[in-house]
Formats: C-alpha cells, sequence, structure tokens
C-alpha cells in the first residue's frame, strides 16, 4: 500500500523501469533498448537462468534463478542489478530522447510542456556553469539562514521545506483525510533525520554508518564555509540522535489508526509547544485551524529537542541539510562529497551515474507527467489497455471467489468486504487527464532556481485546492514508472503503462507465466486493500472500525503467524527481516499468487493446462512469479532496506509465500525435510 505525500523538492525518482513497446534505436543519444526480454525465451521463462542442483523445496528462488544470480554484476554506478534495474535502465533512454527530442509527434499543450522539460534537462547536463557557480545558487538561502535570530525565525524557514531546499524537523503534507476522503487535510508528523532510519542512530550495526555521517556533515559545512564545522558535526549528530531516540519506528508508523491524530493548531501548540504558526507562515498555510498529527507521541518530544537546543546548533543543522540537499545540482566538490557518502557508504555503489541519468532522474522527479503524457502516446499500444483491464476483472472475480470461501470470516464482514472490493477502482496505463504545468516557469541556465519553482509549483496547487473537493482522476504515480500502488482512502489500484510489460505481461508468453508474473502483481494490489492496514478502509474509503470483532481478531493471529515466519528470515548473520514492518506487503504477496492461481485456473475452462518444456502449468506459473523478483543488491543496500522499507528482501518474497501454498508443494514435490517445508495446518491462510 502506498501512502501518497509531498517530499522534498529535490526528490529520486520512484523506480522508473519498463517498456510497452520493442526496443528500436532512439533520438540523437544514439543508443538503443537493451534487448531484456529475449532471454526469458518463447514462452516467457528463462529456463537458463535456473539452478536445477538446488531442490525446490530447499530455495524455490534460488531453482528458479540461481544460475542467473551467480552470473550477473551490479553496474558500478548501481547498488542492485535484476529485472527491474534492466527495465528501468531502457526506460530512463527513452526519457532521455523525450527530453532531447522532446516535442515531436505530440498534441500543442504537451509540447508547451516538452519545451520545459527539454529546457530544465538542459540546465542540468551544462556541467560547466555548474562549475562556475558553485555555491552561489544556494547563497540566498544561506543568507536567509544567517539573518535568522530567533527559534521563530528557524520555524518560519523550516515550513518553506516543501518549496525550497531548506529542511524542517517535523514533515508537512497534504493529503486526502483518512476519515473524510472526500476532503483534503494537513498533516503534520516527525522528521529530521539525515539517515536512512532511526536504526542507523541507535544500534551498533550501524555505528560504522554513523561516524562517518559526522565526518560528512563536517565535509559539507566546510564547504559552505560554516563556522565550527567539526564541533557543528558533532553537536548535529547528537540532536539527529536525540530525535532518532523519540521517533516512531517505521513499523509503528504503519499503522493509519495510531497516526491519525485530529486537532486544532490551538491545540497542538498545547501538546507540544513549538512556533506552529510560524511554520505554516512558511508553508503558505497562515489561516490553517486544524491538523492531523500523525506520530502524536514523537511530535511533543521532538518540539521540546527544538526548544532546548542551541540555537547555533539549530541554524548549523539547518545549514547542513540546506547544503546536502543541494549539493547533487551544484559543483563536483559537492556532487563529489554527496556522493561518495550517500552513494558509496550508504548504499555500496561504487560509481557515479553520468550525468544525463542523474537529469533524467531529476526532470522526471520534477515533471513527471509532462514526461508520461509523451510517454504514453509514444510507448504504449492502445489496445493493450484493454487487455490489462480484463485481465484485472479476472482477477477480480478470483479474488471475490476466494471472499466468499474464506472459512474463517463471518457473512457480515463478507457481505461488507464484498461491497469493497466491487466498488475498488482500477486505473490502468495512464491518467484520463494531464497536470496543468503553464504556470511552472523554467530556465535552461538555472538549474536551482528551475528545482525551486517546481517544488513551489507542486506544493501551492496542493495549498490552492485545500478546501476543493478531492480530485479523483489524480495520479501519484506516473505512466513511466515501473511500480504499482493501491490507495486505500481512494479504494483503487493504479498500474502505470511501464509497469504493464515483459516479463511481466507478455500477450506472446505462455498464459500460465503471465498470470504468475503481472497476475501476482495485480492480485498483490488487490490485496492491499484487505491486508493488516488496508483492511481498515472501507468501501468508501473511509477508516472505520467495519469489521466484526471476532474477525479482525481472527485476521490478526494468522497475520501474526506469517509474521513469525518472516521474522526468521536471515539474509546476514544477526540481520532479520522485520515481520511487522513487511507485514502488509507479505500478506498481499500471498495472497496476489492465490489469486493469480485461482484466476489462471479458471481461464483454462476446465480443460487440463498443457506441458510445455516438459513443464507443467502450475509449475511455469510459479517459476513466472520467482522468476519476476530476481534481483542482486549490494550488502548495504539490503541492510538499509531491512530496516526502513516495508518490503523483505526478493528472495524471501518468492520462498515467504510459495512455502504457505499448497499448488506449489504439489507442483514441485516438496516435502519433509526439504526447508521451506511447512505441514499443512501450520501454513497461513489469510486470503
Amino acid at each position: 500500500m502506498v501512502k501518497v505525500g509531498m517530499g522534498k523538492i529535490a526528490s529520486a525518482v520512484a523506480g522508473v523501469m519498463i517498456l510497452m513497446a520493442a526496443p528500436q534505436s532512439i533520438g540523437r543519444a544514439q543508443q538503443s533498448v537493451p534487448p531484456v526480454v529475449g532471454e526469458y525465451g518463447p514462452w516467457g521463462v528463462d529456463l537458463n537462468g535456473m539452478d536445477p542442483s538446488t531442490k525446490p523445496g530447499d530455495d524455490f528462488y534460488r531453482y528458479a534463478n540461481g544460475a542467473w544470480y551467480d552470473r550477473t554484476r551490479i553496474a558500478p554506478d548501481r547498488d542492485s542489478n535484476g529485472v527491474d534495474r534492466v527495465l528501468n535502465d531502457a526506460v530512463e533512454l527513452r526519457i532521455r530522447d523525450i527530453l532531447e527530442r522532446g516535442e515531436d509527434g505530440v498534441e500543442a499543450r504537451a509540447r508547451a510542456d516538452a519545451a520545459k522539460i527539454g529546457a530544465f534537462y538542459a540546465a542540468f547536463v551544462n556541467e560547466a556553469r555548474a562549475e562556475t557557480l558553485d555555491a552561489q545558487p544556494i547563497k540566498p538561502l544561506i543568507q536567509q539562514l544567517r539573518a535568522a535570530v530567533s527559534r521563530d525565525d528557524l520555524a518560519r524557514l523550516m515550513g518553506t521545506s516543501p518549496t525550497t531546499f531548506f529542511s524542517s524537523i517535523f514533515s508537512i503534507s497534504i493529503d486526502v483525510d483518512a476519515k473524510a476522503p472526500d476532503k483534503y487535510v494537513v498533516s503534520i508528523g516527525q522528521s529530521g533525520l539525515g539517515l536512512p532510519d532511526r536504526d542507523y542512530y541507535l544500534t551498533p550495526q550501524f555505528a560504522d554508518k554513523k561516524a562517518a555521517y559526522q565526518a560528512y556533515i563536517a565535509q559539507i559545512l566546510e564547504l559552505i564555509d560554516w563556522e565550527a564545522p567539526r564541533q557543528s558535526a558533532a553537536a548535529i549528530l547528537a540532536f539527529e540522535t536525540a530525535i532518532a531516540g523519540a521517533s516512531w519506528t517505521v513499523a509503528e508508523q504503519r499503522d493509519s489508526e495510531k497516526t491519525y491524530n485530529p486537532m486544532s493548531v490551538t491545540q497542538l501548540g498545547q501538546a507540544a509547544p513549538f512556533p506552529w504558526r510560524r511554520l505554516l507562515e512558511g508553508a503558505n498555510l497562515r489561516d490553517l485551524e486544524r491538523v492531523v498529527v500523525m506520530e502524536n507521541t514523537a511530535v511533543p518530544k521532538i518540539a521540546d529537542l527544538f526548544a532546548g537546543t542551541p540555537v547555533d546548533t539549530l541554524k548549523a543543522w539547518q545549514a547542513f541539510h540546506l547544503a546536502d540537499s543541494a549539493a547533487p545540482y551544484l559543483s563536483k566538490r559537492f556532487v563529489s562529497a554527496n556522493f561518495d557518502f550517500r552513494g558509496k557508504t550508504l548504499g555500496g555503489v561504487l560509481e557515479i551515474a553520468e550525468r544525463w541519468k542523474r537529469g533524467v532522474s531529476t526532470v522526471n522527479s520534477a515533471m513527471g507527467e509532462a514526461i508520461g503524457r509523451i510517454y504514453a502516446v509514444r510507448y504504449f499500444p492502445v489496445e493493450a489497455k484493454a487487455k490489462v483491464e480484463a485481465l484485472v476483472e479476472q482477477l477480480r472475480l478470483a479474488l471475490k471467489g476466494r471472499i466468499e470461501r474464506v472459512a474463517w470470516m463471518s457473512q457480515e464482514t463478507k457481505i461488507k468486504a464484498l461491497e469493497k472490493l466491487a466498488r475498488l477502482n482500477v486505473k490502468v496505463a495512464y491518467p484520463a487527464k494531464w497536470r496543468d504545468y503553464s504556470t511552472l516557469e523554467v530556465r535552461p541556465d538555472d538549474l536551482v532556481g528551475d528545482l525551486e519553482a517546481a517544488g513551489r509549483f507542486a506544493w501551492l496547487r496542493k495549498v490552492n485546492r485545500l478546501t476543493s473537493p478531492v480530485d479523483r482522476d489524480e495520479w501519484m504515480m506516473t505512466p513511466q514508472t515501473v511500480n504499482a500502488y493501491y490507495d486505500p482512502n481512494m479504494n483503487e489500484i493504479v498500474l502505470p503503462a511501464a509497469q504493464l510489460q515483459p516479463p511481466y505481461f507478455d500477450p506472446a508468453a505462455d498464459p500460465a507465466v503471465n498470470y504468475g508474473a503481472i497476475g501476482a502483481l495485480i492480485g498483490h494490489e488487490l490485496t492491499h486493500a484487505f491486508d493488516d492496514d488496508g483492511r481498515r478502509f472501507d468501501a468508501a474509503g473511509v477508516l472505520s472500525d467495519w469489521w466484526m470483532p471476532v474477525d479482525a481478531e481472527e485476521f490478526k493471529v494468522r497475520a501474526e503467524e506469517l509474521g513469525r515466519q518472516y521474522d526468521a528470515f536471515e539474509p546476514f548473520p544477526g540481520a532479520h527481516v522485520n515481520g511487522d514492518l513487511t507485514m502488509g506487503e507479505n500478506i498481499a504477496d500471498l495472497g496476489g499468487v492465490l489469486i493469480a492461481l485461482d484466476a489462471y485456473h479458471g481461464s483454462l475452462l476446465g480443460k487440463p493446462a498443457p506441458v510445455i518444456g516438459g513443464l507443467t502449468g502450475d509449475q511455469r506459473f510459479f517459476l513466472g512469479f520467482a522468476q519476476s523478483w530476481r534481483k542482486k543488491s549490494t550488502e548495504d543496500a539490503v541492510r538499509q532496506l531491512l530496516v526502513s522499507d516495508p518490503h523483505a528482501p526478493e528472495q524471501f518474497r518468492v520462498n515467504g509465500v510459495v512455502r504457505n501454498v499448497d499448488a506449489w508443494y504439489d507442483a514441485f514435490g516438496a516435502k519433509a525435510p526439504d526447508k521451506l517445508q511447512l505441514a499443512p495446518e501450520t501454513r497461513v491462510r489469510i486470503w
């Protein structure tokens, strides 16, 4: 499940990866899209990527992907390689072509936007100008910070964080109101950390990263000539460590009921004394009266830390985060320092990506729908949309059948669950209406200015519609994103065009493989409506308690057992998967496979599945599922994921699912003493 909010203006692109059309030569870049699909063979399974020496019942992920894993190398400018990584690289090339060639063959409004994204990209790739300007683009912001003399002044600067490179110890976002999904609401929560997660500050396993972070803080402060950089770095790290200690874990933040705490701004000030009005003024929310506080026990503690920390330390903290956020867009000395810590030290990436790649990512993040409007026309066949919509309905029907048959749920709750499923909306490929960028001004010679302009545009667009009805046509991902999401307040799943491509969806492939790949993925998103948090939202998208108490308790018991299974997975000695953090995704993974398998069996219309390449239909289904998850990552990237990401590492998203599916045992003959084997009575059965 995706919870969508406003990020920093320089946030990275969220996973662009997959294509719809065949590889072809592109534009002035004179590069071709890598032949991604060929290795999967004519019917969709990569037989040469398997490791038949591994017993399926011991490690099904390895059995399906072992040879591929052993021969795969991670590019020096990446932290991973795999299906999505390769396809992401292909999309990246296509976006580059759009940015360089722009307006060819598209309508007038799209041509106007194409000129802007082209200018934005030109500003990024002009490395010579970045070198000439050095730190000049952020000097006005540094001057504003130096002029601040009070906590009120600093709170106002924090309020500008959605639209500038300033940062805040509190997140501020405008989202759909979880208990009134026809309205928007301002949410406030914990923030203020420069490392990926609170665990980096508080647990011994990340002590080396924490020490490197302090050195990096000092380095950045030196680059902007901030006074006493080493002493300031130590004080900043101590301040952030205290914030980490006060903060909720990412697992705790998943609970939509606990993070919904509406109150007036006056009540917020009483619960957590802080210059809230100054912060809201900086965010263009002067007249705001009501907010939703997310981490309601952490926010007062962080407010106390703000009140008790010397102003000089708070200013140094702000100076560091300002320069750190802007560093990728300044001269080489900033870019290199930023990459050496955030790329090499934290992610295990050996080399920085080429400048054009970073430019593609930046413009895609800032003006994604302007790119997507062109991308959809060029790379998504119109006829594919209807095919995917038909597949979704097959999967919806399969889930309907599973809900109707589930033995542990009462009829009262089933009726409401079926109503929710019937009302669940599906958006495929691209938005029905496109974002209007006409008021956004972009210059080809002012990269930092363009980023701030894009941040202002995005934030004020949300501020200006705060009292308007919710826009139900809006997408929170672009068509060129390889990903998908379920939005609980809208009760909808969204499937971007870039996700609907081989090896996930290939009309020429064996249906069993398609159901195992894209079918399981779509089933995953459908199941999010009924995972441990998604189930709290009713058919209208209202956060409410619509379950019979006995059913809610039984669901909890079954989910907790799945959590215990995942807790036992250990990618590295002493480093375990967090079953609570990954609970929603694990439930969705398991449900997605079961739904897709039912839909596949239904598509056979009572006939036996053909045997292809010596493999039965169910065997091909499970191989299609497992091979869609192939990925190899750096150890640093995996360790970061374990503490901060609600998704388990890929091998456990496969092995943790199949061991709970009866049909997998039948398909591959898994039995005791195989390592993945679970007795039938201990297999988790939720949906």
